[in-house]
């Protein structure tokens, strides 16, 4: 039987995450044909090890380094076979029928080339997981806190009709249902991304390719979040932003990438001048506020090598 479903998660020192994920994959899956792969990025926390006990019906990949999460998917994806891949986060948990939900409707959907999943929070509220394509004007906007754009770039899906597909531009890789057939003709994810703004061009790719992309609500899946990049956020502040400047670069050229440059800069000088504000702030926020002018120092400091 043709494998219908594959499933790669990439792993970084999220063993006990990764466990419960793949729990909730199993429990929820109601699939026949399947193949589940683990990318283990050189952790030391006795992830893969666990993964060989636990789990012998994974198809476990071991890096001797962190490969970035664009080229750990990639590897699995050229050794996978299913007509449908799913990307999944290890800090993730799978409702009942939740990645069915997902592969049902590409099947029934031919001009969708992928499909994102409803993310929940915790505590069960609603986690934004779609994005409008990245555009100068949205990231001037997004960095200078104007009118009319969340400052984390999302749409406002709290307004949507939380029982109705939708089409949208950029789907979150924390949970990204991708068609081969799709994925055949765009490409892989692009390797020279670390991490971050890999799933963006991707999907920019699709939308080129005239694929359609759908955020699904009846895909249900809970997603803690940054589990992996916390543990260095510094180093993955840096990433970010590097990693959207090569986007730009990329897709929309050198004179845009400039541009993105000079209004990076543009607003980490303006954070960088009001950061004598934050003495007059509770200690939390004052922490928070220098801990992030920190932050927009290193940005600018690294910024015209990039």
């Amino acid at each position: 039987m043709p494998t219908q479903l594959t499933v790669v998660i990439v792993n970084w020192n999220t063993g006990e995450l990764l466990s419960r994920c793949l729990d909730s994959l199993f429990r929820s899956l109601r699939l026949r044909s399947v193949e589940v792969f683990v990318v283990d990025n050189a952790s030391t926390d006795g992830s893969a090890a666990m993964v060989r006990e636990r789990y012998p019906q994974v198809r476990l990949i071991e890096n001797r380094e962190n490969l970035g999460f664009a080229r750990a998917n990639n590897q699995a994806i050229r050794q996978s076979s299913g007509r449908y891949v799913l990307m999944l986060n290890p800090d993730t948990l799978v409702h009942p029928s939740g990645i069915d939900a997902l592969v049902d409707f590409l099947e029934s959907h031919p001009e969708a080339g992928a499909c994102g999943a409803y993310l929940l929070n915790p505590d069960g509220s609603l986690q934004h997981s779609c994005s409008p394509a990245p555009t100068l004007g949205r990231e001037f906007r997004r960095l200078f806190h104007l009118p009319g754009i969340r400052s984390d770039g999302y749409y406002a899906m709290e307004k949507w009709d939380q029982a109705l597909p939708r089409r949208v531009d950029v789907i979150l890789g924390a949970c990204l249902l991708l068609r081969r057939q799709a994925l055949e003709q765009v490409g892989l994810l692009d390797e020279d991304y670390f991490i971050y703004s890999e799933e963006v061009d991707l999907c920019h790719r699709l939308r080129q390719a005239g694929w359609e992309l759908y955020w699904v609500p009846q895909g249900r899946v809970v997603h803690l979040g940054g589990q992996s990049t916390r543990q260095v956020s510094e180093a993955m502040f840096l990433r970010l932003y590097q990693a959207k400047l090569l986007y730009f670069r990329k897709n929309h050229g050198r004179v845009q990438a400039l541009a993105y440059k000079l209004i990076i800069a543009s607003a980490a000088l303006i954070r960088l001048l009001l950061t004598p504000l934050a003495l007059l702030l509770g200690d939390a926020r004052q922490q928070a506020s220098l801990a992030q002018a920190a932050n927009y120092r290193r940005l600018l400091v690294k910024l015209p090598g990039w």
